[in-house]
């Protein structure tokens, strides 16, 4: 005798509910098991300048708390835009981030067209530090003070060149409020990472350069570099720097453009991967070799949540995106 329809219909409900607790629950452990290889953060930079430095800083304890590797990609060019496409369009896992930087919230206003959505295509892990950058010459440079540039610029507008590790970064923006701000005309020369910027600024192929503290402190410590002036708001409390005055204080009212380092990883990727990621990249950034390595070049230590981390890239996209306009700065 065959079944009746509803117990049919009983037997597939309870078949179906019990198919879908059992996935859920292989779901839930195949995401407890993060990681089961190695984590990769890419850094839309070349080898050698500050995003890349305080990203290898962060991999030896973030390996340790997640026991798996974790591994720098270093992928430069189009102002951060190459690297962080990739990162983009990855897999929502846990096991591709990228290193940002304010280029990351300047870009939707730089650029009319990015080959992602930048509002729907990232979560945020944590905000490792902010930091200023630094106006600096190398130490043959004629240029004793934020007023000498301007001086020198004033005299021959278009000669003059300022090194940036990008378009859209932080050095970069820097420069180019800098110009707005003193009515100068300083050539604008971009490389695919502060690490190749820097060389051509030792070797006199550029002028100055607006870079990160965290590039540059060790440079300025040993002599190679002379800072001129830091861009924030206030002077660095790293002893490389803390004798440098701000751009405002030295003739330049108004002036003020931090740089910030932080880790996004693709939208989707699970809660409880973004909670994993977070403890080992805030035990990282808290150990005392982080500290010591990176503080002592500028970098405030942040390492909050990924909630307190969105709340600034949001206001720090808004901010820029009225200097970009007010400004008219371009990628130009």
């Amino acid at each position: 005798m065959y079944p009746s329809l509803p117990s049919v219909r009983s037997r597939l409900a309870a078949l179906l509910t019990a198919t879908a607790v059992v996935a859920g629950f292989q779901a839930a452990s195949a995401r407890a098991a993060f990681p089961e290889k190695p984590v990769r953060i890419v850094v839309p930079f070349a080898p050698g300048g500050g995003t890349d430095l305080v990203a290898r800083s962060l991999t030896t304890v973030m390996g340790q708390e997640l026991g798996q590797p974790v591994i720098i990609d270093n992928k430069p060019g189009a102002g951060t835009i190459i690297g962080t496409d990739i990162a983009a369009k990855s897999p929502a896992d846990g096991y591709t981030l990228v290193m940002a930087t304010v280029a990351h919230v300047v870009n939707p206003s730089l650029q009319p067209k990015l080959p992602y959505n930048h509002e729907k295509a990232f979560t945020p892990v944590m905000l490792v530090g902010v930091s200023p950058n630094v106006l600096v010459v190398r130490d043959s440079s004629p240029f004793k003070s934020v007023k000498d540039v301007i001086a020198a610029a004033k005299a021959s507008p278009g000669k003059l060149s300022f090194a940036s590790q990008g378009a859209g970064t932080s050095a970069h923006l820097a420069g180019e409020l800098f110009k707005n701000l003193t009515g100068t005309n300083l050539i604008h020369v971009p490389y695919r990472g502060a690490g190749p910027a820097l060389t051509d600024l030792l070797g006199g192929q550029v002028d100055v350069m607006f870079a990160t503290a965290a590039a540059v402190g060790a440079m300025v410590e040993k002599g190679q570099l002379r800072a001129l002036a830091v861009t924030t708001a206030t002077r660095s409390p790293a002893p490389a720097l803390a004798k440098v005055p701000t751009v405002a204080e030295s003739g330049v009212p108004g002036y003020v453009a931090d740089s910030w380092y932080g880790l996004f990883a693709p939208a989707g990727t699970p809660a409880d991967v973004i909670e994993k990621l977070n403890s080992a990249a805030k035990k990282a950034a808290q150990t005392e070799a982080f500290r010591k390595k990176l503080e002592a070049e500028g970098l405030v230590i942040k390492a909050g949540t990924p909630a307190e981390f969105d709340t600034y890239a949001k206001g720090e996209e808004a901010r820029w995106r009225k200097v970009v306009k007010d400004n008219n700065i371009t990628t130009e």
